[in-house]
């Protein structure tokens, strides 16, 4: 299905602001639509003035829908909606009409001209099915008639709200709690779900008369400095979003100033229970700053250990000796940079490229001097998960150590790591110009530390594929193909 934007810049004559403008009032006339307990279709001028396209369509949460099928991307020829006309021409609500039967149940259609500024933009048709209609209680009473006042904003260009804060996904839904202020910030109405939601903060008294402010205030600031947020958010006078807390419970508030004929009449405050939501989130936050602690352990005991085998390497007579205790040095050295990236990341995934980087310097680092060797990455690891980059951070220590140890031993040479990364698999290549494979090779049968670790680890835990094979133009070639987790 086209976007609105799409379907706007390829019909309409709407530029940069209008479209702006459009997709503020799309974001948020979800309000609009249950408190009408109807369907809203966004209808736009042709840029020929031939007739109009539907750009957006919204249905309520609240009632039954009129359009099973999405109308976005349909066009209507000039004259073929005369509601549409008229609130275009006339630039006023039409609510004109007796009900409409064709679809085979009673839909009574309404206009709301959208305005910006000083021009208009489109229509909004809003249609209501009557099907399930009965005598209205208090509260679809109040629906409607905030329904009325947000639709005289729009025509008024008053709503959506110019310089407002974006509207969160997570912000209270019509649905989710009621009240509705007069002028002063008094409560006039208050949804069952609005009242059980200050009952649980603490009210004991009736909310309706009461000045929201002072008493959301009262629940929830009695020991405390006020936040000015709130008072602005409870009286109803800006446009915003704020948080309260009392004895456990954390309650959401959303204002929405209603602004007709020049004047303040009140405002709507939309009000949500997110105690669960917060308490779950707590939760979160604590576990990932109990993982991120466990990392940063895991890594200075691992940095303890290898400053444990550095010193015993030093103390050992035996060549071979030494040098077997500081290949291990450099085996928990590249585990724990792992550890060390995942104690600074929020979740169970790194950025290998820093990694991997580190891993070759380290490697350039310990090459003979008369090698000069320098290590090369050509092309980008991404984001891997904790136990993919754990095991491809020592295969790529044994790899690199491997080629600079016997491959480019006591000779210049080049060294590099050529990455390809695809959507489900990730493709590595070792590559060095050095004095190449014995003639006898076969990794099978290899009685090489190192090679045996590589294979294990690529083979058996990665679930990849290994080869090792000499490089066109002399050296060696090791390839790795490694299946990647979904992040």
């Amino acid at each position: 299905m086209p976007t609105l934007s799409d379907l706007a810049v390829r019909h309409t004559a709407l530029d940069d602001a209008d479209l702006e403008w459009m997709h503020s009032l799309v974001s948020d006339w979800q309000l609009l639509a249950d408190l009408s307990f109807a369907d809203l279709i966004l209808w736009i001028p042709l840029k020929e003035g031939s007739g109009w396209i539907a750009i957006a369509q919204m249905r309520p949460t609240t009632g039954p829908t009129v359009y099973h099928d999405d109308i976005v991307g349909m066009t209507a020829a000039k004259g073929e909606r005369p509601l549409l006309e008229t609130a275009w021409n006339e630039r006023r609500i039409c609510r004109e009409g007796d009900p409409d039967w064709s679809s085979g149940v009673p839909v009574r259609e309404e206009t709301i001209p959208v305005r910006r500024a000083d021009h208009f933009l489109g229509v909004i048709q809003r249609s209501t099915n009557l099907s399930s209609a009965r005598t209205p209680s208090r509260l679809e009473l109040t629906y409607l008639q905030s329904a009325s006042d947000l639709a005289q904003m729009v025509a008024e260009g008053r709503f959506p709200f110019s310089g407002a804060e974006p509207i969160l996904v997570r912000s209270p839904r019509v649905g989710d709690g009621l009240l509705r202020l007069d002028r002063a910030g008094r409560v006039t109405y208050a949804s069952p779900n609005a009242l059980s939601a200050y009952r649980r903060l603490g009210l004991n008294a009736d909310l309706v008369g009461a000045e929201l402010g002072r008493t959301t205030a009262t629940l929830c600031y009695s020991d405390e400095p006020i936040n000015e947020n709130l008072m602005l958010v409870a009286s109803g006078r800006e446009p915003r979003e704020t948080e309260v807390e009392s004895g456990g419970t954390v309650v959401q508030l959303r204002a929405i100033p209603l602004v007709v004929g020049g004047g303040r009449i009140g405002a709507l405050v939309l009000i949500r229970d997110v105690t669960e939501l917060r308490r779950r989130e707590r939760e979160l936050m604590t576990k990932d700053a109990t993982i991120k602690e466990i990392h940063h352990r895991v890594k200075n005991n691992l940095q303890t250990v290898a400053a444990l085998l550095r010193l015993q390497a030093r103390r050992m007579q035996l060549p071979e000796g030494r040098e077997a205790l500081e290949e291990a040095v450099r085996r928990v050295g590249s585990i724990a940079i792992v550890h060390e990236t995942l104690s600074h990341t929020p979740e169970e995934q790194v950025d290998f490229d820093d990694i991997a980087d580190r891993v070759i310097a380290m490697t350039g680092e310990v090459a003979a001097p008369e090698t000069q060797v320098v290590p090369l990455r050509v092309g980008t690891f991404g984001v891997l998960r904790s136990e993919v980059a754990t095991p491809l951070a020592m295969v790529l220590t044994e790899l690199l150590q491997n080629a600079v140890q016997h491959g480019l031993a006591q000779r210049q040479g080049r060294l590099q790591v050529i990455v390809s990364r695809g959507a489900e698999r990730l493709d590595v290549i070792v590559s060095d110009d050095g004095s190449g494979l014995p003639e006898d090779f076969d990794l099978d049968q290899t009685t090489s530390l190192g090679l045996q670790i590589v294979r294990t680890l690529v083979v058996g835990e990665l679930s990849g594929r290994l080869a090792i094979e000499p490089r066109q133009g002399g050296g060696t070639e090791v390839s790795l193909s490694i299946p990647l987790p979904a992040i």
